[in-house]
C-alpha cells in the first residue's frame, strides 16, 4: 500500500470517487440530513466539499451554500455536477485559517475531513468563528476503531490496480471533543454507527466490518 500526500491523493480519486464502493458515505448519508434539519434558505458552510455531494444537495434545497476544499481537482467535479452553478466554490488550504467572513453561516459542515487535519484545535476555533449564535456545527469522521483494523482513507487506483492511501492522523474521540471544548462548541449529539448488513448488500466492501464501529457524528452548538 502505497502512502501519498492528501491533497494529491484526493486530486487522483476525483476521477471515480462519486462512483467507488465506499461504504462510509452511504453509512453517513443514511444518518446526517436528521442533524442538518431543514436548510431552506439559511446559509451553510460545506468545509472540504471534495467532490460536492452534501453542497448541491443543500443548494437544491434551498440553502446559500459555499463550499471549500483545496483539490482543484475535487472542486472541477463538484462544479461541473447539476446543481453546481447554485454553490460557491472556494479553493482552499484547511490547515490554514478559512477565507470566509465570522458569524456569517446557520449550517458549518465539515464531512469526513478531519482524519487529514493535524492541528484540530485551530481547525475547531475557525468552525466556531463562522457560526452565527443559532449555528450548528456538524461533523462526520471515520470512528477510531477503524485505525484498530488498519483503516484509513484509501482508494484502489483503477489503471494500476495500486492500493493508495491519503497521509491521514490518528485522532481518538477525546481529540475531537478536547478541540471542540476549547473553541467554545458545546456538545449537542455524538452517535456511533456501525456496519451491518444492509450495508454490506450495498456496499461489498463493507462486509468485513459487519457490527464494527465505522462512522461516528458529531453536532456542536456555539457556547453563548
Amino acid at each position: 500500500m502505497k502512502i501519498i500526500p492528501t491533497r494529491a491523493g484526493y486530486d487522483r480519486w476525483a476521477e471515480f470517487y462519486d462512483q467507488d464502493d465506499n461504504p462510509l458515505i452511504l453509512l453517513e448519508e443514511r444518518h446526517i440530513e436528521g442533524l442538518a434539519g431543514n436548510v431552506a434558505g439559511m446559509s451553510v458552510a460545506d468545509i472540504g466539499c471534495g467532490t460536492g455531494r452534501h453542497a448541491v444537495r443543500f443548494a437544491a434545497a434551498g440553502a446559500r451554500v459555499t463550499a471549500v476544499d483545496f483539490s482543484d481537482v475535487m472542486l472541477e467535479r463538484a462544479r461541473s455536477k447539476p446543481g453546481g452553478e447554485a454553490v460557491t466554490f472556494v479553493r482552499h488550504d484547511l490547515t490554514q485559517s478559512f477565507p470566509l467572513a465570522t458569524a456569517t453561516f446557520d449550517r458549518v459542515f465539515c464531512c469526513l475531513v478531519l482524519e487529514h487535519i493535524g492541528d484540530l484545535r485551530s481547525f475547531f476555533h475557525e468552525l466556531r468563528r463562522l457560526c452565527r449564535r443559532e449555528a450548528y456545527v456538524i461533523i462526520s469522521v471515520m470512528h477510531p476503531a477503524m485505525s484498530l483494523r488498519g483503516v484509513q482513507a484509501r482508494f484502489i487506483e483503477p489503471a494500476s490496480g495500486q492500493r493508495i492511501s491519503l497521509a491521514s492522523h490518528a485522532h481518538q474521540i477525546s481529540d475531537y471533543l478536547t478541540a471542540a471544548i476549547a473553541a467554545d462548541l458545546l456538545l449537542e449529539h455524538i452517535s456511533e454507527h456501525i456496519g451491518d448488513r444492509a450495508l454490506a448488500a450495498a456496499s461489498p466492501r463493507a462486509t468485513k466490518y459487519i457490527d464494527w464501529p465505522m462512522l461516528l457524528l458529531m453536532r456542536f452548538v456555539p457556547k453563548s
